[in-house]
């Protein structure tokens, strides 16, 4: 299973159980990921995504429900329980510094970095976008 989680210049999830930020280019980015796999998002994340999207499924612990070749997208679990499972990981970094009260170790440990790129976000003007594997 790949994991995707987005994180602030620290390794912040969320705050008060609240998303940090919503950027539509990582909403496609996702999408464009699980083109031929399913997309495991929490109920809180369903909403970032279009309704037609037929490869979307939404699991209160979407992890356990995903298979080997799955994606799953987390905003508000912490990466612990997850990771366990994970062979692949994806951290969208927002580069900039926002409160948080979940957290994920950078570099997370056990991970290697494979590959980091940069888009423009919607919300932010650069996403860095990083690939681990295990």
């Amino acid at each position: 299973m790949t994991l995707a989680f987005c994180v602030d210049d620290r390794g912040g999830l969320s705050f008060n159980r609240r998303r940090q930020s919503r950027d539509r280019a990582v909403s496609a980015d996702l999408l464009t990921q699980a083109r031929e796999c399913t997309l495991w998002v929490e109920p809180y994340s369903r909403p970032l995504f279009p309704q037609e999207a037929g490869h979307i499924r939404t699991a209160e612990e979407p992890w356990t429900q995903a298979g080997p070749e799955d994606l799953c997208f987390l905003e508000l679990t912490g990466p612990s329980p997850a990771l366990e499972r994970a062979e692949r990981l994806i951290l969208y970094r927002w580069n900039r510094h926002y409160p948080s009260d979940r957290r994920i170790a950078l570099p997370p440990e056990g991970w290697t970095l494979t590959g980091r790129t940069e888009f423009p976000g919607s919300s932010h003007d650069v996403i860095t976008k990083e690939i681990y594997q295990r």
